[in-house]
């Protein structure tokens, strides 16, 4: 259970955080009404200029979902829950909390959450061995006697 002096410290971090997103989002709002297309430009000029606003807009739309984890964030820190984590019930350290104030997961299912996308990910990348390349490596039915 955390302490009123630790709501107030992961508050004002939560709080911070969402005024600096404030911010960075105005200047990408201002960015893409101010953005120029100037015609009759190379193709090439014209394609990094696209790239270049495209990137702008994939980071604004990141900055927009943290902006709605740190709501709701902010709204688990009313409600008192904001130290439980959503996977198993357990708490969640403060230490926790300051260092990635929109975590939801305490550290053991975060941890085990990583594990998993990690196996997926290996897995799509054909990280498992199968028969065939078992053949491959040393024949069918090779045997090691050492």
């Amino acid at each position: 259970m955390l302490t009123e002096s630790e709501k107030t410290q992961i508050r004002e971090v939560l709080e911070e955080a969402k005024q600096r997103l404030a911010r960075t989002g105005q200047h990408a709002l201002s960015y893409s009404m101010n953005h120029e297309r100037n015609i009759g430009r190379d193709s090439i000029d014209e394609s990094m200029e696209e790239e270049i606003f495209s990137t702008e807009m994939r980071l604004h739309d990141r900055e927009k979902y943290l902006l709605s984890k740190i709501d709701k964030q902010l709204a688990r820190l009313d409600s008192g829950f904001i130290d439980t984590c959503e996977s198993c019930g357990e708490v969640i350290s403060f230490k926790r909390l300051l260092a990635r104030p929109v975590t939801t997961l305490c550290i053991d299912c975060k941890e085990q959450d990583e594990r998993e996308e990690a196996a997926v990910e290996q897995a799509g990348r054909g990280g498992a061995l199968d028969a065939s390349a078992g053949e491959e490596m040393g024949g069918a039915g090779a045997t090691s006697d050492e």
